[in-house]
């Protein structure tokens, strides 16, 4: 059965992923807060905050159109290794694993949203990357995945506490999770937890007081499937 959630790729999206319910997944021991689904409950395109209980473990699968994780708390682990918060997985199409969580652990998690058979394996320890300086005052950067002929690209940005950006365009859209501290914009304001979809073609006037710490994913909705598309299928 298709299902929805903020399917509207039109549409300005913003979520308090911190005040929703944990829902249970297939596995009695993994639990989900999706922001985004579009197609089958179970199999469609899905962007979630996941929580793996301690001793807790997945059935062996595989990821058609990719799979991407950023560890957010604890150690997420599977056959390739262990994987501590700030870990930036990017499993691509034709990748299997059994992933499991000895301690348990909290992850930022997006499904079928990276098409593509010459995808590169991505496993990046954030934490041990230097941040780079950014093209705007108070902005500083860790680039984690852009590959020729895709025109998605992954970084985290880290905003200096008073930092004002101005207007920042986002011509292909993007999305946006806070990761630590808070900023706000035009439309709202945006602390640790908040996930955001910017439709092609948005602006934002970016100002944080305390400084905050985001995933940032520009040009990656040409991958994703609205919801009138998939209601057609």
């Amino acid at each position: 059965m298709t299902a929805s959630i903020n399917g509207d790729l039109t549409a300005h999206c913003a979520v308090d992923t911190s005040a929703m319910q944990w829902q249970a997944s297939p596995s009695g021991t993994v639990w989900r807060k999706r922001v985004h689904l579009v197609g089958a409950a179970e199999s469609g395109q899905v962007t979630s905050v996941v929580r793996y209980d301690s001793n807790s473990s997945f059935p062996e699968h595989g990821h058609p159109q990719g799979e991407e994780i950023l560890v957010l708390d604890g150690v997420f682990s599977d056959q390739q290794g262990d994987w501590p918060a700030g870990t930036f997985l990017l499993n691509p199409e034709g990748f299997r694993h059994a992933p499991f969580s000895q301690s348990g652990c909290v992850l930022f998690v997006k499904l079928r949203q990276y098409p593509g058979l010459d995808r590169r394996h991505v496993a990046i320890d954030t934490k041990a990357l230097e941040w780079q300086e950014g093209l705007v005052e108070g902005l500083a950067r860790k680039p984690l995945y852009s590959q020729e002929s895709y025109s998605d690209s992954v970084e985290l940005q880290k905003w200096e506490a008073g930092s004002d950006a101005g207007e920042i365009a986002y011509p292909d859209g993007a999305e946006i999770f806070v990761i630590e501290g808070s900023f706000h914009n035009e439309r709202g304001s945006y602390s640790k937890g908040h996930w955001l979809r910017l439709p092609a073609g948005s602006t934002q006037h970016l100002q944080t007081e305390a400084g905050c710490t985001v995933y940032l994913k520009k040009a990656g909705l040409k991958y994703l499937v609205s919801e009138t598309e998939s209601a057609k299928q």
